[in-house]
């Protein structure tokens, strides 16, 4: 079970302590996505307690997304130089202390700085981490396994709203918040389990190559290797001096035209995704549902997401769909979208109900596909980064969303508008994505067929250069995964059969 334990292979193991780790960021993922919209269950007592409306309380799960997604590049850096198992130890103490300080608050204001900003970076620094590491342990099952750890999230959600709704009523918000604070500490446990995956062993991985010029290099990958398995996740640029050194952040990977669309993609689809969840319950009371009643709205949601997620992952990883995840992906948020539109003039519990299995249905299309998406388009060595910037873009987007929704609630009086302006948001978001990941697939194979293919050698060359501990070695066993690279951008190139064309059957020396 230690970090010296057998070795095997270059490629991610795809099982083992792999599965501890996805049951550690199935939790984590439960409270990053359930935790912000289970608090909304105590807005209405926020409301009464400080006289505030719709916007004002609608800012408390705001600013935890926010946090969640906003500080994705400082958790980037974090992880980069300190490893993911401190930094989600430390997020783990600080959710807590964030809700603790909350239930002791007198102003709003002070919500916002505790609950939102201090739970919120808590959170995110659980997050991310542990989305990492889950990469680094599944190559081969990785849509599986990101099915399995997404439906964290409406497992936590169909019991923290209920939870929340107890807590309530029988302890008020603040000590529904102390209570919760306390529930965060699990975080702590989640990242105790987070240790770096077992490498492929130090020289052997180059040594058999037959290149005397490679011994050097091969020397510097083994120091660097026996780093990252005593300190974590490292990525690394080798220089021509042969000693590696860190870097914290690539912001290189923005210049890749695959990333800019899905960055874009996911700012139209956080304006409206999380709406109709953060808002359902306040919705369903204001509709003379009782309140008990509107809690279990949510948990509806999350029964139905509970089966989407997995259930979508392993279609995603089936060998004909693999290589069309962004269309799958982009089918999801439309379906999502239209969801929205046709249940916006839903009043009745029945109908309400109807929207929240639909909703739930394509929600979890979306947070099973959204993060295998985003692998599968920047590759493992380059993906914290990649991971932290776009969750940079869509926290701007989710401090847009609700609050502004929340504004045209407290104005209008209607929730209908709320439903046509979410809806329409996402729905954009999916056909976006669809066109303009057509539009780079077939940019990309005129630039592979055509004389000039400077652009993937360039890729390949930057990946190989980067030293990384984990490269990504399956592309020439699974094509599906290699197709899906191509969609995205021309990076898979000639240097990589070579790579695993080296003779590692050679013994090794003594």
């Amino acid at each position: 079970m230690g970090a010296g334990g057998p070795r095997r292979g270059v490629g991610p193991p795809d099982g083992g302590w792999g599965w501890a780790v996805l049951g550690a960021c199935f939790v984590v993922t439960g409270f990053a996505y359930g935790f912000p919209k289970a608090v909304s269950v105590f807005f209405r007592a926020l409301m009464r307690d400080f006289g505030a409306g719709y916007s004002d309380t609608a800012w408390v799960s705001s600013i935890m997304l926010a946090m969640l997604y906003g500080t994705g590049p400082v958790s980037s850096i974090l992880v980069t130089r300190f490893g993911c198992r401190p930094v989600m130890l430390a997020g783990g103490l600080l959710a807590s202390a964030g809700m603790v300080l909350a239930s002791f608050a007198t102003r709003l204001l002070e919500v916002y700085l505790t609950a939102g900003v201090l739970t919120g970076l808590g959170l995110a620094l659980n997050f991310q981490p542990s989305l990492i590491m889950l990469g680094l342990y599944f190559e081969r099952r990785r849509p599986l396994a990101n099915g399995l750890a997404a439906a964290g999230s409406p497992v936590f959600l169909s019991a923290l709203s209920p939870l929340g709704q107890q807590l309530l009523e029988h302890f008020g918000w603040r000590g529904g918040f102390l209570l919760l604070g306390g529930l965060l500490l699990h975080c702590c446990a989640c990242g105790a389990v987070m240790r770096p995956p077992p490498g492929p062993g130090p020289p052997p991985r180059r040594a058999g190559a037959g290149d005397l010029a490679d011994d050097a290099a091969g020397e510097a990958d083994a120091e660097a290797d026996a780093e990252a398995e005593g300190e974590g996740l490292r990525v690394r640029e080798a220089p021509p001096g042969g000693r590696t050194r860190r870097r914290l952040l690539d912001v290189a990977v923005c210049a890749d035209r695959a990333f800019v669309v899905y960055a874009v993609t996911k700012f139209l689809m956080a304006l409206g995704l999380f709406v109709p969840a953060i808002l359902l319950v306040n919705y369903a009371k204001d509709a003379g549902v009782p309140d008990a009643d509107a809690a279990f709205l949510l948990s509806i949601v999350g029964f139905v997401d509970i089966v989407a997620r997995p259930a979508c992952g392993a279609l995603a990883g089936l060998a004909r769909l693999r290589p069309r995840v962004p269309y799958l992906f982009s089918l999801a948020l439309l379906a999502n979208g239209l969801t929205d539109l046709s249940s916006a003039r839903a009043r009745s519990y029945g109908a309400l109900v109807a929207f929240c299995i639909a909703f739930g249905l394509s929600y979890g299309m979306v947070g099973a596909l959204q993060f295998e998406v985003l692998m599968a388009t920047v590759g493992a060595p380059r993906f914290p980064s990649a991971l932290g910037l776009v969750l940079l873009v869509e926290a701007v987007a989710v401090l847009i969303g609700p609050p502004s929704a929340g504004r045209l609630v407290d104005a209008l009086k209607n929730y209908e508008i709320i439903f046509y302006l979410a809806g329409s948001e996402v729905a954009l978001a999916g056909i976006f994505m669809a066109v303009a990941t057509n539009c780079c697939l077939r940019r990309s194979k005129d630039t592979l067929s055509g004389p000039g293919t400077e652009g993937g050698a360039s890729d390949t060359e930057e990946v190989e250069a980067e030293g990384d501990p984990e490269p990504l070695p399956a592309g020439a066993e699974e094509p599906g995964s290699l197709e899906a690279l191509e969609v995205l951008s021309p990076r898979v190139g000639a240097p990589e059969p070579e790579v695993e064309a080296q003779p590692r059957p050679a013994p090794e020396p003594v």
